[in-house]
């Protein structure tokens, strides 16, 4: 029969299916990636709990919790439990700190024969064992910080190498003003969970980790400041391209790439990226002054309107030239002059990828 766990570390690694028995509201507030929610208390009933408790104490809050558990109720809980089990039979179960609700739930599933370990401590420990990973291993990981202008293909190197650590796939954004993935965006604690998570796993293997250099915000997730402070004391590599280059490549991943994301016919997709163009170009008004806003909200529409009508994406080329001129590149070369120590290497995208794979820095997949 296995036994309880406080073995975090060995949880985490191994991506261990977590059965979370905590309300929905504790739930969406933070978990842990391979954690699914089935709750023993509904919002509803956790709410009244905590009030009888904090009322009248323990055994009272205890006995409520009993006459709201009607065997409707009891049923339900274990036919969900049950198949979490036979489909995880080497998972654990956890509430909160690993207290009443986890013992709870173990005793309901013994007496249908079922013997399920619970991990000692509950989330509550689970969570500060991440977060107290993610402050030594931010400091004590060896860091490679990749910098250059957008579009010059950063996230393609991270994407391409062993050891990385990828913050846009974890946040599910791409950065910037334009960089909804059309994918709702983790809570900060899950974001914050899950580069603790992915730094133990490189962790366990030497070498430096690769990470794309991020301002403190991705879409609406925060760079944890232990990282950030690592980020900007790390040696770093430059890649520079032209303006023309970085135009297409943000013109292949942000519409043709895009593209099929959206669902629905050839033009009713098209129609559908155009407006969430729009949308995006509508958050940067402020900082490009009316009149040059209108100017390319003018040049958006006509390039939306192109892949409508033909599918051909090359009319939005010259619109994201002038953004990336007129907006982004003063905006990074603002960050960039804050950096104190030159570059470990500096090259097109194809001579960054060369040299890291020669120095063993990154071996391509």
């Amino acid at each position: 029969m296995r036994q309880n766990t406080a073995h975090y570390k060995c949880l985490f690694l191994n991506d261990v299916p977590l059965l979370d028995v905590r309300a929905p509201v504790e739930f969406s507030r933070g978990a842990f990636p391979c954690a699914e929610n089935h709750p023993l208390l509904d919002n509803r009933q956790r709410e009244l709990i905590g009030i009888e408790y904090s009322r009248n104490g323990q055994q009272a809050a205890i006995d409520l919790g009993w006459q709201l558990a009607t065997r409707e109720v009891v049923q339900a809980h274990l036919a969900r439990w049950g198949n979490f089990v036979q489909r995880y039979p080497h998972g654990y179960l956890y509430c909160f700190r690993g207290g009443l609700r986890s013992r709870t739930t173990q005793n309901l599933l013994r007496a249908e024969g079922i013997h399920y370990p619970l991990v000692e401590g509950g989330y509550k420990a689970m969570r500060n064992y991440l977060l107290a990973e993610l402050e030594n291993l931010s400091k004590r990981l060896p860091i490679i910080v990749i910098a250059g202008h957008t579009g010059s293909g950063k996230t393609e190197l991270i994407r391409n190498a062993d050891r990385a650590l990828d913050l846009e796939a974890i946040a599910r954004h791409r950065g910037s003003s334009f960089g909804g993935t059309g994918h709702k965006q983790p809570v900060q604690v899950d974001f914050e969970n899950r580069i603790s998570i992915d730094l133990l796993k490189l962790a366990q293997n030497p070498g430096a980790v690769l990470i794309e250099d991020e301002s403190r915000l991705i879409g609406c997730c925060a760079l944890p400041p232990v990282l950030q402070n690592a980020m900007k004391g790390a040696p770093w590599v430059l890649v520079e391209e032209t303006v023309e280059i970085r135009a297409k490549r943000i013109v292949r991943d942000y519409v043709q790439e895009a593209l099929p994301h959206f669902s629905g016919t050839e033009t009713a997709a098209a129609a559908a990226l155009g407006e969430a163009l729009r949308s995006s170009l509508g958050k940067l008004r402020k900082r490009l002054g009316g009149l040059r806003y209108q100017q390319l909200d003018a040049q958006l529409a006509e390039a939306n309107c192109a892949l409508v009508q033909s599918g051909c994406s090359k009319a939005y080329v010259p619109l994201v030239v002038a953004l990336l001129k007129e907006y982004y590149d003063g905006q990074y070369d603002y960050l960039m002059k804050k950096r104190k120590s030159a570059p470990l290497f500096r090259g097109t995208h194809a001579e960054v990828n060369t040299w890291l794979t020669k120095s063993g820095v990154s071996l391509a997949k």
